[in-house]
């Protein structure tokens, strides 16, 4: 059986076609899948009945089932979806006053292995599939009372839960065309963003083939800390991914990038990382989003100040650099970033690994 929710709009017609169906067949389903979140083909009214019958005996709509919902105190919404053979990753809602933010995963685990990210501590098994990640999405608005067309609850996507998206690039990339769809979820590419360590090459691809927000997980304002923080960086140093940033922009010179930087105490939040920064940011159209840190047991951790956290934004605005500080959302059922962890058969092993002491990654 097909799962249609593997299938973007291209996907959809290619498959359509090879069973002697027109495009516009392929529109319908992409419609009532997605817009209306149906998974009955009976209910797909304005689809000839010989289609539906066609339908139920070869696809199906299959979306992550979900085991677990917890609600923070602050309203924000964090599910566990299972994925199968004994792995589950997580999803997050994050509601405002005036949009609507779903936290998206795209591998069980994630095998970079950040220092401070709670996802990496356990290790990595697989990529999940674009049905595993759009699904994501299709369930959140089930589980939200979106059921009806035009309902826009989840007003944007972000490409921030478990796992590297870009090390799953055709899989992100499926899912990410599904949202900008206007027969599935017709979100603005601007209110989609894909997060990344800094895959070099899988940067350049998502610029040619879907260019979306991105954010970059920076951590770190030079090649000797960030290589303990984000080992990614011993493949991909600053230069690349800093030079990778500026070709990203290239085809739309009014956007910016993100970079994320989490506040770790006595780590790399002093002065000197300070004017590190402050370099950065004269090199890459960008903003910077400073993230307090949340801590998980065994981090070897400790969060900045919120009087450190306040001078970097104050010093980076006043440097010219647009610096926003993330406000702490769902830490207390562990929604927050870095706290995600999910259950995943770890085959990297990395749980029998020791967690590595601050004193090692200062810099």
């Amino acid at each position: 059986m097909q799962n249609l929710l593997d299938l973007d709009a291209d996907a959809l017609i290619a498959w359509f076609a090879e069973r002697g169906e027109k495009p516009f067949r392929a529109r319908q389903i992409l419609h009532w899948i997605h817009r209306f979140g149906e998974t009955d083909f009976d209910a797909m009214t304005d689809v000839a009945k010989t289609l539906r019958a066609k339908l139920k005996e070869t696809a199906c709509i299959q979306p992550p089932l979900p085991v677990r919902d917890d609600v923070s105190s602050d309203g924000t919404r964090k599910w566990l979806m299972d994925v199968g053979n004994g792995n589950a990753v997580e999803t997050v809602y994050i509601p405002e006053t005036s949009r609507g933010t779903l936290c998206i995963s795209t591998q069980a685990g994630c095998a970079l292995d950040c220092a401070f990210c709670s996802t990496g501590k356990q290790g990595f098994n697989r990529n999940l599939t674009a049905a595993e990640i759009i699904g994501q999405l299709w369930l959140a608005n089930r589980l939200l009372g979106a059921t009806h067309d035009g309902d826009r609850i989840i007003s944007n996507v972000v490409m921030m839960g478990m796992g590297e998206p870009l090390a799953n690039f055709d899989n992100t990339v499926s899912a990410l065309k599904l949202m900008l769809d206007d027969h599935a979820y017709g979100l603005s590419r601007r209110r989609v963003t894909v997060s990344t360590s800094g895959i070099v090459p899988a940067m350049d691809r998502l610029r040619d083939e879907c260019p979306v927000a991105l954010a970059v997980s920076l951590h770190a304002p030079n090649d000797a800390l960030r290589d303990k923080l984000v080992p990614i960086n011993q493949k991909y140093p600053l230069k690349d991914l800093l030079a990778a940033c500026r070709r990203y922009l290239d085809r739309a010179p009014r956007d910016f990038v993100t970079f994320e930087y989490i506040m770790l105490a006595g780590v790399n939040d002093q002065d000197e990382h300070l004017r590190q920064l402050i370099d950065i940011g004269r090199q890459v159209s960008c903003k910077f989003n400073l993230i307090p840190f949340n801590p998980f047991p065994q981090s070897g951790f400790q969060r900045s100040s919120a009087p450190v956290v306040r001078r970097f934004s104050q010093l980076l605005n006043e440097a010219g650099i647009v610096t926003t500080t993330r406000k702490t959302r769902g830490d207390d059922v562990d929604a927050a970033c870095g706290q995600l962890a999910g259950q995943v058969k770890d085959k990297t092993r990395r749980t029998q690994k020791r967690v590595v002491p601050i004193t090692e990654v200062r810099s």
